[in-house]
């Protein structure tokens, strides 16, 4: 380990491996691979594991489990602060930091929409609806009158998926299309529609983003 914290001391946490960062956290590293392979080596994976189950795992025990398990959760309230702080949005890349915290983690789906100056800042963000495991009531209608009401002159939706991948159903297109068809009869565009899951993120607008 003493290498692996002079790694740390010299290099900073950044430098470190998703393995060696566990390895620190734990401060062993059997149990860290033990960890590492248990959540398919998937960060986000093993950050959702209730403390219960993670505890079990490897050997790691109620004391560390708990470490861990705050530590994963600091790391989220940071994240969501720092989306708390964002007034504009101008990349995909934008869009996923800004909704990832809010959306990564629940174990229902819900639906937010953002609505846009021209000049991309943040006029609002609004929860338009939260469902079931698998799928959410979303209106149009309301999503569009919201914009108005605003003055807006763009918008980004994004959902979760949050018991399977983020691959776009057929409902999800057919949002898409209303969402996007509704707006433009008053010159407002819908910018992008993203998905969110534990394991990655779909973008509807990818290559064409503002």
């Amino acid at each position: 380990m003493k290498n692996l914290y002079d790694k740390l001391a010299s290099r900073g946490a950044a430098a470190l491996s998703d393995r060696e960062l566990l390895a620190v956290l734990t401060d062993d590293r059997t149990t860290a691979d033990a960890l590492f392979k248990a959540s398919g080596g998937s960060l986000v994976r093993l950050a959702s594991e209730e403390l219960t189950r993670l505890r079990m795992i490897g050997g790691l025990g109620l004391q560390r489990a708990r470490l861990l398990t705050a530590a994963a959760e600091f790391g989220r309230r940071v994240a969501a602060l720092q989306v708390e702080e964002s007034d504009t949005l101008t990349t995909t890349a934008d869009v996923i930091h800004y909704f990832r915290p809010r959306l990564e983690m629940l174990d229902r789906e819900e639906c937010w929409v953002v609505y846009l100056s021209a000049s991309n800042r943040i006029l609002e963000s609004w929860r338009v609806s939260q469902g079931g495991v698998v799928a959410t009531i979303v209106d149009h209608r309301l999503i569009v009158k919201r914009a108005l009401e605003l003055l807006a002159t763009r918008m980004i939706l994004a959902h979760n998926h949050p018991s399977g991948t983020a691959e776009p159903s057929a409902d999800d297109k057919v949002l898409t299309e209303r969402v996007g068809a509704a707006a433009a009869l008053f010159d407002i565009r819908l910018v992008d529609h993203v998905i969110i899951s534990r394991e990655g993120y779909f973008s509807f607008y990818l290559s064409k983003m503002l």
